[in-house]
Formats: structure tokens, C-alpha cells, sequence
């Protein structure tokens, strides 16, 4: 990713968004072994042991970063951001059910979105999800991503957001102002 590789650490008010580790395999546990958190995931429950080696995987990975609470920097989520062609990036994101409904996926993805839009040269970012899971919709639609119209042999829902949209302030701006520490190395 452009920039990313220099990307260490995005603060907001109530998280750090950083690089895997390969001592996050404990904590990745902790919420990929929960058949309610990876539903619709396109893999099952992990094993102590997968976390382990997805922690590896992930710490030398671009595209994934783990999602801390600033107080206690404890793990509770990730996000996938893959850049898919030099100006088009996917988003992905799990995050542990204890955690849920108190908004910081939202604000996980607001920061990461804008780090990628102002800093990386992003266009657009898209992301898929299953119909059914109304929570993951919710969550692009407060993002400000729109839904697009794929053909009917599809089985998800793809959103997107392009720069101008997300430039003028399509995301909940409520959002935004928790955005208070911004990227750091």
C-alpha cells in the first residue's frame, strides 16, 4: 500500500489501531474461536493454534490491523484493508461480540478510511457483506458507503465509497470528532 508500510499506529479518542503482533495470537483467540463473531466469515471457529499462525501471518500483512482499546490495549477487533488495484481498496473487519454495539468498528474503520483517502491516494473502497448481516450494512451505511446493484446470482451486498464522497464529509461527523490523535509512527 502506498504509505502503509510506514503506518504504524492510528489513534482515535477510545482505540489504537495498529500493526499485528505475533503475541496477538491469545487475543485473536479470544473472539475468532466464537462461532457468533466469524458467521459469516469465509472460515469457521479457529483453534488456539490458527490464531497463533494467522498473529504470524498478519504481523508481516499490510493489509491487516488490529483494533485496541486505547485504556487497556487490549484486542478486540481487526480490519482488512487491501489494496486492489493502485486506487481501489477492499475493507473487511471482525470484531469480538463482547464488544459490539458500543461503536468502534465505526470508529476503527472511520480512522483507518481516513488515513487511506488523505494520506494513500485511495479513489474508492468497497466492501461486500451477506444480506443477512444486517449489523456489518449498518455499519458501511454509517460509513457513509452507499450500496451498489451487483446481478442477481450474487449472495452479497457490495458498498462503496469514493474520495469526493468521503471528502465531503459523508460519514457521520459525530465520528469524525473522535478522531482525535490521528496517525502515528
Amino acid at each position: 500500500m502506498q504509505g502503509a508500510g510506514a503506518l504504524e499506529k492510528i489513534r482515535t479518542d477510545r482505540l489504537t489501531v495498529r500493526r499485528f503482533t505475533a503475541a496477538d495470537g491469545d487475543a485473536l483467540h479470544g473472539y475468532l474461536s466464537q462461532p457468533e463473531a466469524v458467521r459469516f466469515e469465509p472460515y469457521g471457529v479457529q483453534t488456539r493454534l490458527q490464531c497463533h499462525e494467522l498473529a504470524l501471518d498478519r504481523e508481516g500483512d499490510e493489509a491487516f490491523w488490529a483494533v485496541c482499546r486505547a485504556g487497556d490495549e487490549r484486542l478486540i477487533g481487526n480490519l482488512y484493508l487491501h489494496r486492489d488495484d493502485p486506487r481501489t481498496y477492499t475493507l473487511g473487519y471482525v470484531f469480538d461480540p463482547a464488544q459490539w454495539g458500543q461503536g468502534y468498528a465505526t470508529e476503527a474503520a472511520t480512522a483507518l478510511l481516513d488515513v487511506c483517502f488523505r494520506s494513500w491516494g485511495a479513489h474508492r473502497v468497497i466492501a461486500r457483506c451477506s444480506p443477512e448481516n444486517t449489523r456489518s450494512w449498518r455499519l458501511l451505511e454509517r460509513l457513509g458507503m452507499r450500496r451498489e446493484e451487483l446481478p442477481q446470482l450474487h449472495d452479497a451486498y457490495q458498498y462503496a465509497v469514493l474520495e469526493d464522497e468521503w471528502s465531503a464529509g459523508s460519514v457521520d461527523r459525530r465520528v469524525r470528532r473522535g478522531l482525535a490523535g490521528g496517525p502515528s509512527r
